[in-house]
């Protein structure tokens, strides 16, 4: 007879297979939520550290545009104190800077533009609201030497006018602006960038990339700067292509004249062989020299790269200071 208890069965040392199947799906669960937490902690903290190292990499280009602010001011005063008549690239302040490292991986290329060389969008408007229509005229002859239509003129008349009656037989006011989608009004103000033609309904970017090389939105009263402007704002004034005829002639009697081009005498003898009647028009909305620039910063730190303007303004009487009064991340 067996022992006692011999008879007995035995409890398996292993699981069964459906057990086993189970136990293994949790330990692959287990592994895989594992897996995804860490990987979401590491995306996590490789984000915060990008994010920091973004928002340090930001302040630190502000800090190198101020400084950059700091050489274009100091460069303008010794223009000024030098010759406080004229205002003309070969006195040295157009003459771009860079690349230049300001500390280890940083770098910086900058470039100051005479805004006054520019056709002054908010003269096209008095300050008693009525149209300048010299200012109109020039404007006119600008967009059409540009290939764009003239009646684009009437629309940003009215879109700086204080009143709402459409300028005739062009122009806009609130009664087709709340018809856009989504609805809008006119200002009737002096706008504060040369980008608010993008509102004008229908103008669209292509004419504006045409045009916006040549425009500014100043404050009104600045005048267009002879000694510096292109030559096709030159003409928009004179009525003609004289000096846009030949840009790269305009541009060479520039580099080798000792002073500005054209003089304004210069300038009114081109009027005196075709339109001397303007003459006395134009003489009030033109002069030969600038207080307003835009500086150009482009930075680069690292990978990330920043693209910073400035608007100075000097003081013609306060000893040629200067100071930025506008800052921005795109040209207009």
């Amino acid at each position: 007879m067996s022992p006692r208890g011999s008879t007995q069965r035995q409890r398996p040392r292993t699981l069964p297979a459906t057990q086993r199947g189970i136990a293994l799906l949790v330990a692959i669960l287990l592994v895989a939520l594992g897996t995804m937490l860490a990987a979401a902690i590491a995306y996590e903290n490789a984000m915060t550290a990008r994010r920091g190292a973004a928002t340090y990499a930001f302040d630190e280009s502000l800090l190198v545009q101020q400084g950059a602010e700091a050489l274009a001011a100091f460069g303008l005063r010794e223009v000024w104190r030098s010759d406080q008549q004229y205002t003309y690239a070969n006195q040295g302040w157009a003459k771009p800077v860079g690349p230049l490292e300001v500390v280890p991986g940083v770098m910086l290329e900058a470039s100051l533009e005479d805004l006054q060389g520019r056709f002054n969008l908010n003269n096209l408007v008095n300050e008693d609201g009525t149209p300048d229509a010299t200012e109109v005229t020039a404007f006119q002859q600008l967009l059409a030497m540009l290939g764009l239509e003239p009646s684009w003129a009437g629309y940003m008349v009215d879109w700086i006018d204080r009143d709402i009656t459409p300028s005739v037989p062009y122009g806009a006011e609130d009664s087709v602006y709340m018809g856009q989608n989504p609805p809008y009004r006119t200002p009737n103000r002096y706008i504060t960038s040369a980008s608010e033609l993008l509102a004008l309904p229908g103008f669209g970017r292509t004419r504006y990339l045409q045009l916006a090389p040549y425009v500014t939105a100043l404050p009104w009263g600045q005048h267009l700067n002879i000694c510096t402007a292109s030559g096709v704002v030159l003409d928009a004034f004179l009525g003609h292509g004289d000096f846009s005829s030949d840009p790269q002639g305009l541009e060479q009697n520039r580099q080798s004249a000792p002073g500005c081009f054209p003089k304004m005498s210069d300038y009114q003898a081109a009027f005196s062989n075709t339109n001397p009647q303007a003459w006395a028009n134009v003489q009030k909305e033109i002069q030969i020299n600038s207080h307003y620039f835009r500086l150009t910063s482009y930075i680069t730190i690292g990978s990330s790269e920043f693209n910073l303007y400035s608007l100075l303004y000097q003081d013609g009487q306060n000893g040629g200071a200067v100071r930025p009064i506008l800052r921005s991340y795109t040209a207009d």
